[in-house]
Order: C-alpha cells, then structure tokens, then sequence
C-alpha cells in the first residue's frame, strides 16, 4: 500500500492519494460476501448459502464494491491521517479512480487542515474594567419581586377591568363568521397586560364589567406561527366572568419571616444584597473574559476553513434539536412552527460559528506560545469537584483517559483567559 500526500491549491487542504494492493481489496471483498450472504436469494439456492461467484454472476461483482470501500478504507485513511500528522478539520472528499475486483484500489481523498495563524498583540491589551454594584433600588426591586410572588388575589365586584387585573373569561373566535381552531375557551384566566393575548385583546378587555358580554376584533400578526391565521382580522365574542386583583403583602420583618428563612427584614435585604453581589463578579467576570478573547482576535492573522465552521453549526444545530427534545418537539417541528428552513437556522448561526472557531483557534495559539497547562494537582482538585458534582468517583473519572484529556484542555483555555487578563492594562 501506498499513500501521498501533497498540498492543494487552496489553502489550508490536503491531498492524499491512496494506492491499495488488489489482495487486500478482494479479501476485504471476501469478509463483505460472509456479512451479506444472507440478504441475497438466487435461483437453486437456498437464501444465504449461494456461493460469493454466483452471486456476483448474478449481480455483478460491483454489488460488493461500495460496501468493500467502506470495509477497508475507514482504518487505513485514518492511519495515514495519523501518520502523516495532519490535523484534519473536514471530512475527507473522496475521488475513486479505480475500484475493481482483481485490481489495486486507487482513489484519493481531500481534506482540510487546521489552519496557521499569526498572532497578534496578546499582552498588555487595554480593556475597560467592568464592575456592577447594587443600589438599595435593586434591592427593593428584588423585594417588590418576592412580594408580586407571594400576592393574594381579591375578588373585585364594584369596578370595571382595570389594567394588572386578573380575568376569568369565556371567548369564541371566528373568521368572516366561521369558528377556527383553538379560537374558543371557557374560564379561561387572563391578566390584563401580560401581553400573552393577540395584539389587542387585553385592551379591549379593559372596561368590561361583570356578566358583560362583548365583541373584540383583533388582527394576528403577519408572523403569527398559524399560516391559516397570520394576517387575519377575526371576532372574538368574549363573556366576562370574574375581576380579580392582587393584594400585595406589606414588606416588613413578617414579610421576612413568611418569604424566607430570616426573621427580620434586615437579614433578608443583606442576603438578597449578598446573592445580588456574587451574580455581578459571575457577569463581570464572563464580560471581561469575552472583551479580552475579542480584544485579542482582532489582530490576528487566520484563514477558517469552511469544514470548521461547518461542524460548529452542526454542534450548534444538535445544541438546539436536545434543547427542543426536553419540550417535546423536533427540529422538523420547531422548523414548521417559525417557518424557518434547516439552511436558514444554519445560516442564522454562521457568524456565531466563525467567532467560536477564532476564539478557539487564537486561545490554542497561546496556550502553544505561553506552553498553559494545568499542575497535576488542580487536575485532581478539579476531576474530585467533577466527580462530586456527577455523583461518581474520583478513580473512575480519573481512569478515563478522554474525559480526563477534555477536563485538561477546558482548563488549558480558562488558564489562557486568565493569562490574558493578567496581561492586561485595564482602565475604568
């Protein structure tokens, strides 16, 4: 066997070109007939046991060829991609040139590269300092919050509908008079801008009285998710049931003691304040971190391959299809209900792609130029919060090599971030 490799005219690709002596390809043909025999039925045998001649009397010997290229070549591409330390970032374009049953199998396969990359100034990079703090107003509007939670509802009976009412309503909707569906509900709860109605609707229902019987004409959105509906103007007969209000709870200590685990309203106003405080170093902290990572990448000399950015959006795109299984829904549903099309939510995803694989690609650069690595001690520190956290033990995640290789290299970036910040001249 035999494998060259030389460059392509493009940029950043490789091509290698394969030569597969003719006995390794007729065994290998061999190994396909003992797998698929049995699928094959020919006239004076029985299913399965006619002989590999006959069946390639019968079919062709090219019956046996794709499956034979799939058999043999995985391995040797992936020794010779190995050997040849090429750091593939595409699937391999393969060319046959030969493939015949007593012949050398001879084919070639393009592929590209990891990309060079020319660094540009790194450190001592100006960045703006980013800071939050928290107001007493942020407080009292975290308060205001737990107090909206833990409202009570009164009936109203002396008033109309007011906006911030809760309604209980029935409602029929039609189009020029004829019923659609999902258009009518009884004792539906409605509160009065929430916005969750078709534009319009609350409004309309603001002024209504008890026992009220009312004509509301609304307009769906042009992008509403119904094709049948978007655009439509419709009439809803709407009853009005119930007003109902929320009873905010006064915010003292037995607003405290009620809502929390602090008896005095002091005590709860340092905890939010506390929790307030840590939430802004975890957003100052990933802000800073993404400023420096686009502080860096802006001068930077790279070509992306387009096979790189391609596997990003398919990582991004199965992101989305595990994030729509936990509703209950498909990609080819999600696709239907806002009328998009798989290219499209790939298309929409392209330039957070490109930013992913520079970022990546510059943090790798300097890993590689700085030589950031992690102590054998903050390896171990990190696989036994790890192993806490996923309720496993130390000496299982620590045997296993690639989950052990994916923790160094998480923390080879973060240690890279850091490194950069370290570096800069920050300025308020």
């Amino acid at each position: 066997m035999s494998v060259k490799v030389e460059k392509t005219e493009n940029k950043n690709e490789v091509k290698l070109s394969f030569t597969i002596e003719a006995e390794k390809f007729d065994e290998a043909m061999k190994r396909v007939y003992s797998k698929t025999a049995k699928y094959f039925t020919i006239p004076g045998f029985r299913k399965g046991k006619a002989p590999m001649q006959m069946v390639e009397k019968h079919y062709g010997s090219e019956i046996f060829y794709e499956d034979t290229f799939n058999e043999l070549v995985p391995d040797i591409y992936d020794a010779a991609i190995k050997e040849n330390n090429i750091e593939a970032v595409s699937r391999p374009n393969i060319d046959i040139a030969q493939m015949e049953k007593g012949k050398d199998l001879i084919f070639t396969a393009i592929v590209q590269i990891k990309p060079e990359i020319k660094l540009g100034k790194y450190k001592g990079i100006e960045l703006k300092k980013i800071e939050y703090t928290v107001s007493d107003k942020d407080i009292e509007h975290e308060l205001g919050h737990m107090a909206e939670h833990n409202a009570r509802l009164v009936n109203v009976e002396d008033r109309s509908v007011e906006k911030g009412d809760i309604t209980i309503i029935d409602f029929a909707g039609s189009i020029d008079g004829v019923a659609f569906n999902g258009g009518t509900a009884e004792n539906q709860e409605l509160e009065i801008g929430s916005n969750k109605f078709i534009p319009g609707f609350e409004d309309q229902v603001i002024g209504m009285k008890i026992d009220e019987e009312k004509d509301i004409k609304v307009t769906f959105p042009e992008d509403y998710f119904s094709k049948d509906l978007a655009g439509k103007e419709a009439t809803f007969k709407v009853k009005l049931h119930e007003i109902k209000k929320k009873e905010l709870p006064k915010i003292d200590d037995d607003f405290a003691k009620d809502v929390s685990e602090f008896d005095t309203l002091a005590d709860l106003k340092a905890d939010i304040k506390s929790k307030m405080e840590k939430e802004n170093e975890e957003r100052a902290k990933y802000e800073s971190e993404e400023a420096a990572i686009e502080a860096v990448c802006k001068d930077v000399e790279v070509e992306i391959p387009s096979g790189m950015i391609e596997t990003e959006i398919d990582n991004m795109v199965k992101d989305v299809e595990n994030k729509l299984s936990y509703q209950g829904l498909t990609l080819d549903q999600y696709l239907k209900l806002t009328n998009k099309t798989n290219e499209s939510l790939r298309k929409e995803f392209d330039e957070q792609a490109n930013k992913a694989v520079k970022s990546r690609l510059v943090l790798e650069a300097i890993i590689k130029a700085e030589d950031i690595k992690p102590e054998d001690k903050e390896v171990e520190e990190k696989v036994k919060e790890m192993a806490k956290n996923y309720g496993r033990s130390e000496e299982e995640l620590l045997k296993n090599e690639g989950f052990k290789s994916y923790i160094v290299d998480n923390m080879k970036y973060e240690k890279a971030i850091a490194f950069i910040l370290d570096n800069a001249k920050m300025k308020k």
